[in-house]
């Protein structure tokens, strides 16, 4: 028999050798593997590179998100400190209650958002820091919600109102218990569980488009909640008394223009969540998104 000749692998070893190169970087047996030639990083993919006009899609992406989702904010302060009478945390309930727009547009649409796009669109650090910008975006937007939803209960209760009866209410009360079940299933599966990165490898990554997808839903659920919040309270406005025709047309036409923004907001930030070229989605490996 000649020494020199090399026998092929038998058809079971060489399908074998195929799933062991596929698999996760783990410890098969009890043996630490390198990464497979797959895993590589965004940035060392050629496949990942940019023409001019991607570039132009992903600057207008940002600058136009980022103008609405501060512009929706702006437009709400507009609205309650020059047509609502202000707001502050007194004894007045009608200034008590203009906090809870304020607040909850902060947290639900302003924050939220942001957090959405830093996490999809934001490469230019390490997925780490992306994934704890993220958290804490989220972090600061629940005090935001917190006391929104404790001014709208307490200004309801001095004016001797009842609570959750309207389509609003029922959806806000929704859209918070998913807000704070989204946040407790992303710290324990992303954060949390990395100590054991190796054994949680598979769970992690069953994870990411349920929580991708809840999280958008969630943001949608928001915005209708929202809108449904502005049509509500331009019911009551209608027949408010001690305010002129003019100011209340005024009022109909700045409710509205916040209702729009808020679709428009909901739209974009699906549209770069969803966008075949966007920088986290253009062939990033799942084992770098977690």
């Amino acid at each position: 028999m000649d020494t020199n000749s090399v026998s092929p692998l038998p058809p079971m070893e060489e399908a074998m050798d195929r799933v062991s190169e596929k698999s996760p970087p783990g410890t098969p047996n009890g043996i630490e593997m390198p990464p497979p030639p797959d895993e590589k990083r965004y940035e060392e993919d050629p496949d990942n590179a940019w023409n001019c006009c991607s570039w132009c899609e992903y600057l207008l992406i940002v600058i136009l998100s980022t103008i609405l989702l501060v512009g929706v904010l702006v437009l709400t302060l507009f609205w309650v400190m020059f047509y609502r009478d202000g707001f502050a945390w007194s004894e007045s309930p009608k200034q008590q209650f203009n906090l809870h727009p304020i607040l909850m547009i902060a947290g639900f649409v302003t924050l939220s958002g942001f957090s959405i796009l830093i996490y999809r669109l934001c490469r230019c650090v390490k997925h780490i820091y992306v994934k704890l910008i993220h958290m804490f975006f989220h972090a600061v937007a629940i005090p935001c919600i917190a006391l929104g939803f404790l001014s709208v209960f307490d200004s309801h209760e001095a004016l001797q109102k009842v609570n959750f009866y309207s389509l609003h209410s029922w959806l806000g009360f929704v859209t918070m218990g998913m807000f704070v079940l989204q946040f407790v299933i992303g710290f324990f599966s992303f954060l949390v569980m990395l100590c054991c990165e190796n054994k949680t490898y598979s769970c992690r990554s069953a994870m990411v488009p349920i929580h991708a997808s809840l999280g958008l839903a969630n943001f949608w659920l928001a915005i209708a909640t929202s809108v449904t919040g502005l049509i509500e309270k331009e019911r009551e406005t209608v027949n408010e008394a001690g305010v002129s025709s003019e100011n209340k047309l005024i009022e109909h036409y700045i409710t509205s223009a916040i209702g729009v923004t808020l679709i428009f907001i909901g739209i974009i930030v699906t549209f770069a969540v969803r966008r075949s070229n966007a920088p986290a989605s253009a062939k990033v490996y799942v084992t770098e998104r977690i």
